[in-house]
């Protein structure tokens, strides 16, 4: 639905190095870096952080990245622990969302509700 998004950090470098760790499991990184504004994404930018405009608090936002599959989400949760960054939530089904909604919830270093969720069902085991 969007093209691209972009966040307020109180410290680019700070919160560039936990968007690195957090977003390599998920399968993005960095595609484009003009030292205090950097861009996120698989092949071109899609998630953005550059510093305060205003010079006031970066306003706190939700933000949810899309997960391949449960180890995806799980993955990003442990990078995001590795990382510092305060659990809102561990890795679970939200059966209230729906069946299959399976996301963890971190802060990250500007406090922002981060998420990774898949939203594909468990398939049986074969056999």
């Amino acid at each position: 639905m969007f093209d691209h998004i972009s966040i307020q950090t109180q410290d680019p470098a700070a919160a560039a190095a936990f968007y690195d760790a957090v977003l390599a499991p998920l399968g993005a990184g960095r595609v484009l870096d003009f030292g205090d504004v950097v861009g996120y994404g698989t092949t071109a930018p899609a998630f953005w952080l550059g510093p305060t405009a205003a010079g006031g608090e970066a306003r706190e936002v939700h933000i949810a990245f899309a997960a391949a599959d449960r180890a995806a989400v799980d993955a990003f949760h442990d990078a995001a622990v590795a990382a510092g960054a305060g659990v809102l939530h561990a890795p679970r089904l939200w059966p209230e969302y729906h069946e299959s909604y399976y996301g963890a919830f971190v802060r990250d270093p500007d406090g922002n509700n981060v998420e990774a969720v898949c939203h594909l069902p468990v398939l049986p085991a074969a056999g």
